[in-house]
């Protein structure tokens, strides 16, 4: 097919795998610098996409340098590191050191090129950060250029790709946003079978540990009677038969005063007594969710899920003991004693469904949609279950079908599948950014070089 004319240039700032690089040139855009710091990605990118990236963006620091270096644009896009803001990770936001304050090199890149437009990316939880002081603070800066700006968040699903991975979006232009309007949703259900690849070879097996767990609470489901209602907060099988005090003390509360006879009659995991064990036997017994240090009064949210899980088993125990008694859980690592069941009403077939194994727990999704993509360790891929994965068995998805949940499926990935995952997770969707920045760059009158700054006019 037949590249389109050049409608505008543009540039792709912490490229990754070039989501915005893949959106914007199918609407007739020409990248004309990129920058992208991890050396794999900076190769492949040039590999994909004939840009050779510009390394580290800190380099580019004063605003001669920026005016040197970076040729003029029409559009700037820009997916900045996430991680300062992300529920995931500390919210250190911009005092985080390394990456926080590199919003700011956008905005200093913004401040002396002048791009009509720009689009940045984000994770949602930006716009909470600071109780929305990060997101005010940004869309200050960028008014004080002479941008209107629109934020709103999107997810692939939205689109008609089948993964729910809500994103912020800010958008700008130094033309106004009277005639810009946000896409409007896909109508129509998605299912997982659309990304998958009939012919898809797994490179590796999933651990026999991991398929033991599957199996486990596989079984869970399929003893569960159709009367009961799963949970839908989740599923602490440790909780099953302890009663270690949680709501007026705490276990902690008892080792941080040297007393863990206060513990005597209590029973910890799965039941496993406390009776007149040390407070290092003791640790042994308690989950970790209630063992940790300092924890002298669980939150809220804590003795809830506590709680419900203990009544739970209570109000269902003459089909759990036996299940809890042929598996003995306890023998597994703890985050496979976890299960989340995000499939109410579905079908009680766990081989019906996508898994994913996290810290969590293993999760169950229906599959008309992918766990969302995050930078995955190995143990962290979704794994279809063995009645959709087109092969008759469970297996893990290849990095071919995560890169068609992020629109990215025409581009050469990473030759480590880790590496592969990693950059998928951290990835922008590509057919998100196509339908914000179709209507965005509709009467794009591109920018006269050099265009003065209005506070310096």
């Amino acid at each position: 097919m037949d590249q389109p004319a050049v409608r505008f240039r543009f540039i792709d700032l912490f490229a990754g795998l070039g989501g915005f690089h893949v959106a914007l040139r199918d609407l007739g855009g020409q990248g004309v610098f990129a920058a992208e710091w991890e050396p794999t990605l900076n190769t492949l990118y040039e590999h994909n996409f004939g840009i050779s990236p510009w390394s580290d963006v800190n380099e580019l620091d004063s605003d001669e340098v920026i005016a040197q270096m970076i040729p003029d644009h029409d559009v700037l896009t820009a997916g900045f590191p996430c991680q300062p803001f992300s529920k995931a990770g500390e919210q250190l936001g911009f005092e985080h050191t390394l990456q926080g304050r590199l919003f700011f090199k956008v905005f200093d890149i913004l401040s002396v090129k002048r791009p009509r437009r720009f689009i940045l990316e984000n994770v949602p939880n930006i716009l909470q950060h600071r109780g929305g002081q990060t997101a005010a603070t940004i869309v200050a800066k960028l008014e004080g250029l002479g941008y209107e700006v629109q934020v709103h968040r999107l997810s692939p699903h939205q689109f008609g790709i089948p993964q729910v991975r809500e994103r912020a979006y800010f958008v700008g232009s130094l033309d106004g946003l009277n005639a810009f309007e946000w896409p409007t949703e896909f109508e129509e259900s998605t299912s997982i079978a659309s990304v998958l690849h009939p012919d898809a070879q797994a490179s590796r097996d999933i651990p026999e540990q991991t398929l033991r767990a599957i199996d486990m609470w596989g079984d869970f489901l399929s003893r569960s009677p159709a009367t009961v209602k799963l949970p839908w907060f989740p599923i602490w099988s440790m909780e099953f038969r302890a009663t270690y005090p949680f709501e007026t003390t705490t276990p902690p509360k008892s080792w941080a005063r040297r007393r863990p006879r206060e513990l005597d009659g209590f029973a910890g995991s799965f039941g496993f007594p406390l009776e007149r064990l040390s407070i290092r036997e003791q640790r042994r017994l308690i989950p970790s969710h209630s063992g940790r240090d300092g924890d002298i009064e669980f939150p809220v949210w804590k003795q809830k899920f506590i709680r419900q899980n203990r009544e739970f088993f209570l109000t269902n125990r003459k089909w759990i003991e036996p299940w809890l008694d042929k598996w003995q859980p306890w023998e597994l690592p703890s985050s496979f004693q976890k299960f989340e069941w995000n499939a109410q009403g579905g079908v009680r077939d766990i081989d019906e469904h996508v898994l994913q194994v996290r810290a969590s727990g293993i999760r169950a999704k229906r599959p008309v949609t992918a766990p969302s993509l995050i930078a995955m360790t190995n143990t962290q891929v979704p794994i279809l279950g063995a009645n959709i994965s087109r092969t008759g068995k469970r297996r893990y998805m290849t990095p071919e079908e995560c890169a068609e949940l992020q629109s990215l499926g025409g581009i050469e990935l990473p030759e480590s599948d880790l590496q592969a995952y990693k950059a998928l997770g951290n990835a922008v969707n590509a057919s998100v950014v196509r339908a914000i920045a179709h209507p965005l760059l509709a009467d794009l009158r591109p920018a006269k070089k050099n265009a003065a700054h209005p506070q310096a006019a």
